[in-house]
């Protein structure tokens, strides 16, 4: 499966067009691993079509997702970046911002659209998000889509139901790649997560779906980010 994978995306499928090559415009530099599990994470991410990624803040879970969908698309093998979570710590607030639910929702993928846009340079990162190629699909409305030649992240996947998590991964279509993001001692929701029945179920059933575990070893953000997630963890925070 790992062999045909890499073949298939060996041949760029998409019109590949002058400015999305033009290095002297927008250089970037090559996405290198800074431990051995973000090695495993990149890995997967190029081979596997689903991966499930869990761990506490600042291992890089959110920038090497954002940096690979970039790169597949700056290069023309997929057509489109979709960002979507659940509304569930939101849903009180979310009403008090303007515009609509796309709109409303955009503050939440901040962190993903960020690294975005700075991988791709603000030009192209606006060019895409106009024809829709980058998409912020808020979670409630994801029933009757279906995403081909995508790149599909979904954030805060612990405040997911089973139940919303079949519908999601229901959505998924030809020659995409889905990134199951979340940590589960940060569940917002009082019934069973989605997240962890999926992980239940890929390694009951031996399902060729990658799950990628990030420790405290793994946080590269900063020593003082280290230490405090560290410090609420003994505390059971």
């Amino acid at each position: 499966m790992r062999k045909e994978r890499k073949a298939k995306r060996g041949k760029p499928t998409r019109e590949i067009k002058d400015k999305f090559l033009d290095e002297k415009r927008h250089a970037v530099p090559p996405l290198r691993p800074q431990t051995d599990t973000q090695a495993d994470y990149i890995a997967s991410l190029m081979t596997a079509d689903q991966v499930v990624v869990l761990g506490p803040a600042g291992t890089g879970k959110t920038y090497i997702a954002s940096t690979v969908a970039s790169d597949l698309y700056r290069l023309g093998q997929i057509d489109k970046i979709v960002l979507t979570r659940p509304n569930v710590t939101g849903s009180k607030s979310l009403g008090f911002f303007p515009g609509t639910m796309e709109e409303k929702i955009g503050p939440w993928v901040v962190p993903f659209t960020d690294v975005i846009r700075k991988r791709l340079g603000s030009g192209q990162y606006e060019l895409a998000m106009k024809h829709k190629a980058i998409e912020i699909v808020p979670f409630e409305v994801m029933r009757g889509r279906t995403f081909d030649k995508a790149f599909v992240i979904l954030d805060e996947a612990q405040n997911t139901t089973p139940e919303e998590m079949k519908m999601f991964l229901s959505r998924v279509g030809k020659d995409s790649t889905v990134v199951i993001n979340g940590d589960v001692r940060q569940r917002d929701i009082k019934v069973t997560s989605g997240l962890e029945t999926v992980i239940r179920m890929v390694r009951s059933q031996r399902m060729p779906v990658p799950v990628i575990e990030f420790g405290m070893d793994d946080i590269v953000r900063s020593d003082a980010c280290a230490m405090w997630i560290r410090a609420f963890n003994k505390e059971g925070l």
